[in-house]
């Protein structure tokens, strides 16, 4: 795969990567566009359902050595791919402003290093495959465990973090000993062929990373409904992740979703306000709001909600809306055109349901998908808005009137993907992390996060995780080994099933 200028754009380039090598596909020409600008960065050929069974075909012929493999020879290869990715983050960071619009400060600051030290983290975890010790559970037997690799694992990731998600998925399931197919957001595949072509030269066999770029309508559906892979994972809408799991269900594939949120940023009167209004511009317009951790739901005691308010709306107004590629940019595009034109939609529907209008509302005049970050308080609890997923840089705010309230709105939701709670109270703090329904709670802070440590939800926002140890969990199958001890072939428990005669 090759990026290209708006001023030099080429066709006939790969779009996937088949059995360790660029492939060109027979699908449609597709073109991906910097949301920026709306000019084209590529031009590629689409795959096509037909693609889906050689790439899986590809997957089921590498398992069996990969799985095979020693940890330490698996954890050889990804260390060797995390420092190809490291040497090639300039590409890397291109490739990601270019495709999503995101600032360059974000791709360079955020994205591109915390995918190279997930991959690292994954080189190690590779090698950390324990077991339960073996033991006689029974007086005849010694039980062990055996953890295998699952198999052939089929995956579908989003076009807002492309290089992220990738890893997500991707690198637990390698450490783990299986094979991937990967089908990255057609809008954004750049970073995910890129990853794969660094796999290869890192020394990863052939066919064990897999992509193909295509329409989630036909080539996802295919994929994840495929009779020969033996998993499923998805990250993207709820939506999305529901139609996903059905057709994997047609099989019975273990499947493994991460989904939509609304999260709910809960501020206490004793919290630090300067602190919280910070956390909630940089929590609610951390990649153009287009985050589903991002803080959506601001819930603030209503001792500080004024207060809160004007101070949030102060700093949304000196936000920097504008190139991705200047350093000084805070705020990139929308990815597309038409998802910035839903986000309008449903902020111009607020102020029917309620909502007030703060801050932005607009969209910027000049060409890319841009919008200004918006600011909606005094939200009904059973306005669009703020129920549901926006996935843009706004953010509702509503008043509680004690904690019991303050916990009750913050659970008021389908989603449990991420929360925060502002406080300066350990034991507020404490009942916050317990009572609130979310896969992460955030003390005094929202976003940050750390290969270590799991990601992943409850509710319409999925189950199962990503990153960490917990992560390697989803990609391993657990076998019981029984051993017999006696010798003995005229064993007593046989006497239950029939008399000796």
């Amino acid at each position: 795969m090759t990026v290209v200028s708006s001023s030099a754009v080429t066709t006939g380039l790969a779009g996937s990567w088949l059995d360790g090598a660029p492939k060109v596909t027979g699908g449609p020409e597709h073109v991906v566009i910097n949301p920026a600008t709306g000019a084209p960065v590529a031009r590629m050929a689409l795959a096509q359902t037909s693609d889906v069974d050689a790439a899986v075909a590809s997957g089921r012929a590498a398992l069996r050595d990969w799985a095979g493999a020693t940890p330490a020879e698996r954890s050889a290869v990804l260390a060797k791919l995390a420092k190809l990715a490291d040497e090639a983050a300039d590409v890397l960071i291109a490739e990601e402003v270019s495709q999503t619009g995101k600032p360059v400060r974000l791709a360079t600051e955020f994205d591109v290093p915390g995918s190279v030290d997930n991959i690292d983290f994954f080189a190690g975890a590779a090698r950390h495959l324990e077991g339960k010790a073996s033991a006689e559970y029974s007086g005849d037997h010694t039980s062990s465990i055996r953890r295998g690799a699952v198999g052939v694992v089929a995956t579908i990731t989003p076009w807002n973090y492309p290089l992220q998600m990738a890893v997500w998925k991707v690198l637990p399931a390698l450490a783990a000993g299986c094979s991937v197919v990967i089908k990255p957001a057609e809008i954004t595949p750049l970073t995910t062929l890129t990853l794969a072509r660094l796999a290869t030269e890192a020394g990863l066999p052939d066919g064990v990373f897999n992509v193909l770029t295509g329409a989630g309508v036909d080539v996802g559906t295919a994929l994840a409904g495929h009779a020969d892979v033996d998993m499923v994972t998805f990250t993207g809408s709820t939506a999305v992740g529901r139609k996903v799991m059905a057709a994997a269900a047609v099989h019975g594939h273990r499947t493994q979703l991460e989904l939509g949120g609304k999260a709910p940023f809960v501020v206490f009167d004793d919290a630090d306000l300067d602190a919280a209004i910070q956390g909630a511009v940089a929590g609610s317009l951390i990649n153009t709001g287009q985050d589903c951790t991002a803080a959506t739901r601001a819930i603030v005691s209503q001792d500080l909600y004024d207060d809160f308010v004007a101070g949030v709306a102060e700093v949304m107004s000196r936000i920097v809306v504008g190139d991705p590629e200047d350093p000084d940019t805070d705020l990139g595009p929308l990815i597309t055109m038409a998802h910035r034109a839903k986000v309008a939609e449903m902020v111009a529907r607020a102020p029917g349901e309620g909502g007030r209008i703060v801050t932005g509302g607009v969209a910027p005049e000049g060409p890319g998908s841009f919008y200004r970050p918006t600011l909606i308080a005094d939200v009904s609890e059973q306005s669009e808005i703020y129920r549901e997923e926006v996935f843009g840089p706004v953010l509702t705010v509503r008043a509680f009137t004690d904690d019991d309230d303050a916990i009750r709105q913050a659970n008021d939701t389908t989603y449990g993907l991420a929360a925060s709670a502002w406080t300066r109270d350990v034991y507020r703090a404490q009942r916050a992390s317990r009572e609130i329904n979310a896969g992460c709670v955030w003390i005094n802070d929202h976003i940050p996060i750390i290969s270590e440590m799991p990601h992943g939800g409850f509710g319409a926002s999925g189950f199962g995780k990503d990153m960490s140890d917990y992560s390697l969990e989803e990609y391993l199958s657990i076998k019981h080994v029984m051993s017999d001890i006696t010798g003995v072939a005229d064993k007593g428990w046989h006497r239950t099933i029939f008399t000796k005669r």
